[in-house]
């Protein structure tokens, strides 16, 4: 897609909106400066000639001003706006629902599925997208489905499990990822996630571990790639089916390996949502051909007859397995369309997050998920970090209050549980009663601990700015929270 990018610039607001240019003129520096101070190391002194330095006696010109002197202290005791003080974020809220839109569709959208529309063509579209998607994720096969629930169906499928299998899931998750088994007769484990990573914790699995155990299904929560070569060494060691649910995570990559082509198999979602939204539609990702036949005929009775003669699925052409998974072809069209700036906004997102938690993360008890040196993370709905409240002293409704009060748009979402949750409890449902965790702690500790911000899809250097001088001013008298 053409990435839409919207450009905010200072100048136009500085006589109502002063009290923002100096650390919107900070984020500039901090974001931009490296190449500036190099030139001018190439010809000064470099062991005198220092970033502070530079930042401290520099002449930084921010979107057309001048701004020289400021430096990195923490705002002044402001009253708080929850008692009565001056909001921070005072940004157009027009303009902040312009940059936080998702789904992003322009006319390049519109103009496409008119004109599949008017076609009267329309399945055409599907290889297309497949071959593109193969191209990109470099898999050795792949499916088009109707949602990613449908695509996680197709893979217990084609696993072809023996009754009674128990198949290792996050209970941190969408319950596709584990009822799906249900429809196969095998049995989900319920795997913590890692607190420091809000991902698969490995360490726990390998405490969970039964003779009944066939299967591993981390999903790569929030777009942050689980640890897949410690996920992998184990799961071989202990003959295990790696599979993964990548329904968060399109673009994202470790080692240099996309998520989705870690596993034997592996599934995307493309609902409305999504990284790379296309309102529906799912994606499911094959190692063998034997996976790869048994998945696509059990969602498209299309399929068989094109496989080769001597393949054990062929003789199924005119049914295949009984459903229909077939992506609607419109939502390919906006997905392949989508595809072609995938990178692009990924990268876009990634910048603006890190000019934002690159300082939050400084202030005491805020962390973001850990992100390993190897690992390339993209970001789903929102941008999760993490507070130490028990360290701060007060509570996420006080700290939330206060930001939203400042005018950031904050939030929490605790994920449902899934080993908690009614139909796992009921023994009829499956061949044996899964076994419900009294507790799982990794859970609890991201669901209890993290907040949510916006994710910004164009350039926004004075709404980051006012956002990082909301949470330095709600910081600076973290004392006070404990009473609001």
């Amino acid at each position: 897609m053409a990435v839409p990018v919207l450009n905010i610039s200072l100048s136009h607001r500085v006589k109502q909106m002063s009290c923002i240019i100096l650390p919107a003129a900070q984020y500039f520096v901090e974001t931009y400066s490296q190449d500036i101070l190099m030139q001018h190391a190439a010809n000064s002194n470099a062991s005198q000639y220092t970033r502070r330095s530079f930042l401290k006696s520099s002449t930084v010109m921010v979107a057309g001003l001048s701004v020289a002197d400021f430096s990195l202290a923490a705002p002044a005791k402001e009253t708080l706006a929850v008692s009565g003080g001056a909001k921070t974020v005072t940004f157009p809220r027009e303009e902040l629902a312009a940059l936080t839109k998702w789904p992003r569709y322009g006319e390049v959208e519109k103009k496409i599925v008119c004109d599949m529309l008017d076609s009267n063509r329309y399945y055409d579209v599907l290889p297309v997208f497949e071959k593109e998607w193969q191209e990109y994720t470099q898999s050795p096969f792949v499916k088009n489905h109707i949602n990613g629930t449908s695509a996680l169906t197709s893979m217990y499928f084609a696993l072809d499990l023996p009754p009674g299998s128990e198949v290792m899931v996050p209970s941190y998750t969408f319950f596709a990822t584990c009822l799906a088994l249900r429809f196969f007769n095998c049995v989900p484990i319920f795997v913590d996630i890692d607190p420091k990573t809000a991902t698969w914790d490995v360490e726990d699995a390998k405490r969970k571990l039964t003779p009944r155990t066939r299967a591993v299904v981390p999903m790569h929560s929030w777009g942050l790639p689980c640890q897949m070569d410690l996920i992998s060494d184990w799961a071989r060691e202990k003959g295990l089916i790696v599979l993964e649910d990548a329904a968060h995570a399109h673009g994202a990559s470790m080692m240099g390996k996309k998520m989705g082509t870690w596993g034997m198999m592996g599934i995307f979602s493309f609902q409305a949502s999504k990284v790379l939204p296309a309102i529906e539609g799912g994606m499911g990702m094959y190692q063998t051909r034997e996976y790869y036949e048994r998945a696509a005929a059990f969602g498209e009775y299309n399929d068989p007859i094109k496989f080769p003669p001597d393949s054990p699925v062929r003789p199924y052409a005119g049914t295949g397995f009984g459903q229909k998974y077939r992506m609607h072809p419109l939502g390919a069209a906006l997905a392949r369309q989508q595809l072609k700036g995938l990178d692009q906004m990924n990268a876009l997102v990634e910048k603006n997050v890190r000019a934002m938690n690159d300082r939050l993360t400084r202030l005491t008890g805020v962390t973001e998920p850990l992100c390993r040196p190897e690992q390339k993370r993209v970001y789903y709905h929102r941008n999760m970090l993490l507070i130490d409240f028990k360290k701060l002293g007060f509570t996420r409704d006080a700290l939330v209050k206060a930001l939203k009060a400042e005018g950031v748009d904050v939030n929490f979402w605790d994920y449902p549980e899934q080993h908690k949750l009614k139909i796992y409890a009921e023994a009829k449902w499956w061949h044996h009663p899964p076994t419900i965790p009294a507790s799982m702690p990794g859970n609890a500790y991201i669901n209890a601990n993290h907040i949510f911000l916006p994710l910004i899809y164009g350039e926004a250097p004075e709404l980051i700015a006012q956002y990082i001088q909301a949470f330095e001013k709600v910081w600076a008298q973290r004392a006070n929270l404990a009473s609001v």
